[in-house]
């Protein structure tokens, strides 16, 4: 399929007719929330992990910085309807007044909203069922502040907007599963306008013990405890984050566009172990095939992996671009050994890296891992995300 927009690469994903435009992109993680302080992070060899104390068990961790996190709480004493809701969906609504008004849509009330997540109101969720095991008796609240879709419909609340509002849980590619459901709506015709993303605050006693049940968290005390792209590593490194992240999606160029989605992808492969891909990570190399169409591989010049920092996952991905590139390998990067695995909005993180690097032409490097080279220029990167049970998407970001 050839797009007829002039410099638009051909992209073979379903649903892209033509490229859709970031309007703005806001998040909320351990770097912060401004882009400036976001890229300047970005460039130094800082990583935001540290060791917390979870009930009693030590374990390694990245939190949003406490500024942020005390802006955010302000939320509960704006509404009485505020006040009990749980972080991931107060994380969502924060950020979706950043990228609202970066975006210029303060007037608009018709916007699609998907904002998924992984885990969902977690906190909560072990509070009320804490609470249970105790009284044996429910909260009243128990059952609607729990709810998946809260999230999307209390943003949808908070901007008054009466679009259509959902939630999903792809797991860990539930972020870019959002941008898919957002393309396949706009390009339909039945939006002009998308928020998508995820958001996550998971970081609790309860999901940290099962991280640690599944041999995958960081135990080792080292200069850079999540080793992402550390193919010599012997143990896995996973290091969980929390936050939030959110891109306004339309199909109309503007010159304050961040960057145009010109390829989406999106792969699934036979289940052999309930958390890890194959070791060719055949779900995404045909993700990120799809991404591309008919783009020549030579062209894409980066690639921001999903890259958790386990063993077989870093080494899985590492194969399928192998595979999919040959002797012509993008440079390859990843964000977790900086702010951890942030789940369901990890993609999205990704991608908000993926757009520092296409505007500031600067490629963004792993300090420790010597698997990539920098590339000569930055016009097209692909950006990827797997979830448990082989769930891959793969997203193509071009300069707009």
């Amino acid at each position: 399929m050839i797009m007829s927009t002039k410099n638009v690469p051909p992209s073979g994903g379903r649903g892209i007719k033509n490229p859709i435009y970031i309007a703005s992109t806001a998040s909320i993680s351990p770097l912060g929330e401004d882009h400036k302080e976001i890229w300047e992070a970005y460039k130094s060899n800082h990583h935001f992990i540290q060791k917390y104390d979870f009930e009693g068990e030590e374990a390694f961790a990245a939190f949003l910085p406490e500024k942020l996190s005390a802006e955010i709480e302000k939320l509960r004493t704006e509404s009485t309807h505020y006040r009990k809701l749980d972080l991931s969906v107060l994380f969502a609504i924060y950020t979706s007044r950043q990228a609202i008004k970066r975006a210029g849509w303060e007037s608009e009330k018709s916007i699609g909203i998907n904002i998924g997540s992984s885990r969902g109101a977690t906190g909560l969720f072990e509070k009320f069922h804490a609470e249970f095991i105790k009284n044996r008796v429910a909260s009243t609240q128990a059952s609607p502040a729990t709810t998946l879709g809260n999230i999307s419909s209390w943003v949808g609340q908070d901007l008054e907007n009466d679009g259509i509002h959902f939630s999903h849980s792809v797991t860990c590619s539930t972020g870019l599963h959002s941008i898919l459901n957002a393309v396949a709506w706009l390009q339909s015709g039945l939006a002009e306008k998308f928020i998508a993303g995820g958001s996550e605050a998971a970081l609790t006693p309860f999901t940290i013990a099962q991280m640690k049940a599944l041999k995958t968290y960081a135990i080792e005390d080292l200069a850079y405890p999540c080793q992402a792209l550390n193919l010599d590593k012997s143990r896995n490194s996973m290091v969980l984050g929390e936050g939030a992240g959110l891109l306004c999606l339309e199909t109309s160029f503007s010159s304050k566009a961040l960057a145009k989605i010109t390829g989406i992808g999106y792969s699934a492969e036979k289940l052999k172990h309930s958390v890890s891909i194959s070791e060719a990570g055949k779900c995404i190399q045909n993700a990120m095939k799809m991404a591309m169409g008919e783009l020549d591989p030579t062209e894409v010049d980066a690639v921001v992996m999903h890259a958790p920092g386990t063993i077989k996952g870093d080494l899985g991905e590492v194969n399928a671009i192998k595979a999919v590139f040959g002797e012509n390998l993008p440079a390859m990067t990843s964000n977790k050994w900086k702010i951890g695995h942030t789940f369901a909005t990890s993609g999205i993180l990704n991608l908000e890296l993926a757009m520092l690097m296409l505007k500031h032409q600067e490629f963004v490097s792993v300090p420790f891992s010597d698997i990539s080279k920098k590339p000569m220029r930055l016009q097209h990167i692909l950006v990827n995300a797997v979830g448990f049970g082989g769930n891959a998407v793969s997203i193509l970001i071009s300069k707009p």
